[in-house]
């Protein structure tokens, strides 16, 4: 009788035969790891790449090895990689990695083909100390990110709002550096008389409140963010001569201590990623693949307003052929409305030792697509280092099942760089960008002029009203007598004529239902709670900052962030 064959070894979701040697990529894919049963390799799609990922797990679990193994092999693929180094561990990307012991047992555990070698790297600073300048402007940003930037209140939101619609109008110059938007606030508080009939109420104190904080965000490095030449996003999608992706790393170390400045200017990025870029549908791979490190700064106290923005840019993005990958701890830092479009996951280890780590644990279990084989939320409080749970999507863009998985070692150095070997990698940068900014003279000078006509019209007007109050004076004793018996009538009359009004009108209401809750609060259908809310406002104490309605209407000629299109 003859023997059966053997039946050869199935191929996993890389069409690659699971016991041979696997490398950093394979034919359309970045592989992340080998599942720990060894039998499947587990990777992401290169044309599924652009629906957006989520790396999350505790302190030293592993994040920014797996970063690095991606970032290089999307770099390998053709891909350029936007990403901050947060700690200053990053930069080894630029540096051909070498043999470690752990490394040679992932290797060994694993099956993986090790090929030391450096990733084409560009390195950014917006300090300009690490890597190239990173510049904007005042009116690219716009002012819902700057309100963001400086946590601005609802009414200062409002007066920035009014300031951008007033330089449009006007037709001023373009606002570059915090001096421009300072001498655009002082004339518009110096107009603010004027201004408000047509654009809403402009109060000085909140143009004082805004002027302090320009004054903190300059303390804060402000000023080497704002100015020209501004950097463009075509920079960011470098490619070598033989067709691999730079690896743009933002040194970030620094950046770290103004936290808020670092997530508006990552969100800035993005934003003008999706007003510069075309729209290219499903390419066969991702124009830039953009990881957004430690991103529970940007979510954490964000306005409402300014969450639909991000949900929106992160939705719409896609088809401009960019994928964004959350990088953070807990899973439970992306709200759901981001969280749902993210499409490939991996999970590194969570503690759980209070009930809101329990809950965080809970949550990341249930986005990932049951296996079986084990207990998807035991598994995630058992994960050592270097180890994970990934769910990809698979060719039918559906989540794979979600399997326990060994992460492959980076093939370039796994750590920092020293200082010489940066400022060679600085060298060999394909673009470049002077350490000091372009002259802002002739816009300033400008700006100066328009405020200081403003405030020359505003003390004219002022010698006026004092001259027509002087000439008033002579006649206004012969009318004393009868304008304080008119005063008093009318303080005297008025309001017990208003309370006969209120009773008419609660008389009324009982007897018909509906039209109002009380003297002058309208009814908006909700039963009692319209008028606690009208009582509510009606009880605050008198704040002249908080009479100033927000103008949030963003002008069609700007962006989806309130940031002037690029021409």
């Amino acid at each position: 009788m003859a023997k059966r064959k053997a039946a050869a070894p199935k191929e996993d979701a890389a069409g690659a035969n699971p016991n041979e040697p696997f490398g950093a990529i394979s034919d359309g894919r970045v592989n992340i790891g080998k599942s720990i049963d060894l039998k499947e390799v587990e990777s992401i799609l290169l044309r599924l790449a652009n629906r957006h990922g989520l790396v999350t797990g505790a302190t030293g679990t592993g994040k920014t090895v797996t970063l690095q193994g991606l970032a290089e092999g999307f770099s390998q693929q053709g891909v350029p990689v936007f990403c901050a180094d947060v700690k200053g561990d990053l930069s080894g990307v630029a540096e051909e990695g070498e043999m470690k012991p752990w490394i040679e047992a992932r290797d060994k555990a694993i099956n993986f083909k090790q090929d030391f070698r450096a990733s084409p790297v560009i390195f950014w600073d917006l300090f300009g100390e690490q890597g190239l300048p990173i510049r904007t402007t005042i009116d690219s940003m716009g002012p819902l990110l700057l309100s963001r930037l400086m946590d601005l209140s609802d009414a200062q939101e409002g007066v920035l709002n009014i300031a951008f619609k007033i330089a449009d109008d006007e037709k001023l110059p373009k606002l570059v550096t915090l001096e421009n938007l300072r001498t655009l606030l002082e004339g518009l508080a110096a107009r603010a008389e004027t201004l408000t009939t047509k654009y809403g109420n402009i109060t000085k104190a909140s143009v004082g409140s805004i002027q302090r904080s320009l004054l903190v965000l300059q303390k804060q490095g402000g000023d080497h963010f704002f100015g020209e030449p501004a950097l463009k996003v075509d920079d960011l999608r470098k490619l070598t001569r033989d067709e691999r992706g730079y690896i743009s790393v933002l040194a970030a170390d620094k950046l770290m201590e103004s936290p808020r400045l670092y997530a508006t200017f990552l969100l800035f990025l993005l934003s003008e990623l999706f007003e510069t870029l075309a729209e290219v549908g499903d390419p066969d791979k991702p124009k830039l693949v953009f990881f957004f490190d430690e991103a529970h700064l940007l979510f954490r106290d964000a306005p409402k307003a300014l969450l639909e923005k991000v949900e929106q840019v992160v939705r719409l993005i896609r088809s401009k052929g960019v994928g964004v990958y959350f990088v953070t701890q807990n899973p439970l830092d992306i709200p759901d409305t981001v969280s749902r479009q993210l499409g490939n996951r991996i999970q590194h280890a969570l503690r759980a030792f209070s009930p809101l780590e329990q809950k965080a644990v809970k949550a990341a279990a249930t986005t990932f697509r049951a296996n079986p084989a084990f207990d998807t939320e035991k598994a995630i409080m058992e994960l050592g280092i270097g180890e994970a749970l990934v769910s990809t999507l698979d060719e039918k863009g559906q989540p794979s099942m979600v399997q326990r998985t060994l992460v492959r070692p980076p093939n370039a150095r796994v750590g920092p760089i020293t200082e010489s070997e940066r400022d060679k990698v600085r060298a060999a940068s394909p673009v470049n960008y002077p350490q000091k900014a372009d002259d802002n003279e002739k816009v300033q000078a400008r700006l100066q002029q328009w405020a200081d006509g403003a405030a020359d019209a505003k003390a004219a007007d002022d010698d006026e009203k004092a001259a027509t109050k002087t000439g008033s004076g002579r006649s206004s004793r012969s009318d004393s007598f009868s304008t304080t018996v008119g005063k008093t009538f009318v303080r005297t009359a008025m309001p017990i004529i208003m309370r006969l009004l209120e009773s008419m009108l609660k008389s009324l209401l009982k007897r018909g239902g509906g039209g109002f809750t009380g003297f002058g609060v309208a009814d908006t259908g909700g039963g009692g709670n319209s008028a606690s809310k009208g009582k509510s406002k009606q009880n605050q104490p008198h704040n002249e900052e908080s009479e100033c309605v927000p103008f949030r209407s963003i002008p069609e000629e700007r962006g989806i962030l309130g940031g002037r299109k690029r021409d």
